[in-house]
């Protein structure tokens, strides 16, 4: 099935696949959201089906939590976890540093909260969501219901002072009706063209009435693994100051994955 695949999926999926490698039987795991997590999330029940692994899941969002299940991994709250292992997620942007830009998919909020109680975050990208500077894709911040146009009129007008090249904010919409977080919040999209001081802008926006979160990771992602279209795949680890490369065979009965759409 796998060589039925776009490039863009491939390497989506040979990332997700290296990364499993890093679960342990008996670990507590941080389960991310969007469409390169799933493909993590699939090959975790392959190894619960097939290899007896033992794992229980921490998702980060509503849907998350059902492919979870569907797939036959526990799934715990954070709460029962208290601390986890090891998180696995994908994101939207990574620099150099491995600061990155999560919220595409609309869970920053507990994406960010599960990252962080974990002793080790593990990012898997393809090579397209590397960039020099953060800020080309729209940053997503959380906010409030009430009074969001405020927040968002007191945003923009803070972007001023900032070291970005943009300032314009737009309400996330489902159709015609605002984006509704897991955690009944709306998103503002930010679109900055680029960020010259993350961590500053990072500190800002949450210091501001009616903002819950934005989706600015700074200093959480320990290990970024990078797939290509053809099955090679990277893996930087930041605290290690290693890049180790190798290489994925795709098979042809990986059926796990079939019903996977973005």
């Amino acid at each position: 099935m796998t060589g039925e695949l776009s490039p863009i999926d491939k390497a989506k999926f040979v990332a997700a696949k290296r990364s499993v490698d890093y679960v342990e039987d008996g670990m507590r795991v941080g389960l991310g959201t969007g469409s390169t997590a799933a493909w993590m999330v699939r090959c975790l029940g392959e190894l619960v089906r097939d290899q007896g692994l033992k794992i229980k899941g921490v998702p980060t969002s509503t849907r998350t939590a059902e492919l979870a299940r569907d797939v036959g991994i526990e799934v715990i709250s954070l709460d029962e976890a208290k601390w986890l292992d090891l998180t696995i997620d994908g994101a939207d942007e990574f620099d150099a540093n491995l600061n990155l830009i999560k919220g595409g998919g609309g869970a920053l909020l507990q994406e960010k909260i599960v990252a962080t109680a974990s002793d080790q975050m593990i990012v898997i990208a393809d090579v397209g969501k590397e960039v020099e500077t953060l800020g080309a894709f729209p940053l997503p911040v959380e906010v409030i219901p009430f009074g969001w146009e405020t927040t968002k009129s007191l945003i923009e007008e803070m972007l001023i002072s900032m070291d970005v090249l943009g300032r314009d904010a737009s309400l996330r919409m489902n159709g015609d009706r605002p984006f509704v977080t897991d955690e009944g919040n709306y998103i503002l999209d930010l679109h900055l063209g680029r960020i010259g001081a993350a961590n500053q802008l990072a500190m800002v926006l949450n210091q501001m009435p009616g903002v819950v979160e934005n989706g600015l990771f700074i200093d959480i992602c320990d290990v970024v693994i990078l797939g290509f279209g053809d099955g090679r795949v990277e893996t930087r680890d930041i605290n290690e100051g290693t890049v180790e490369e190798g290489k994925l065979d795709f098979l042809e009965s990986d059926n796990l994955f079939t019903d996977l759409q973005d």
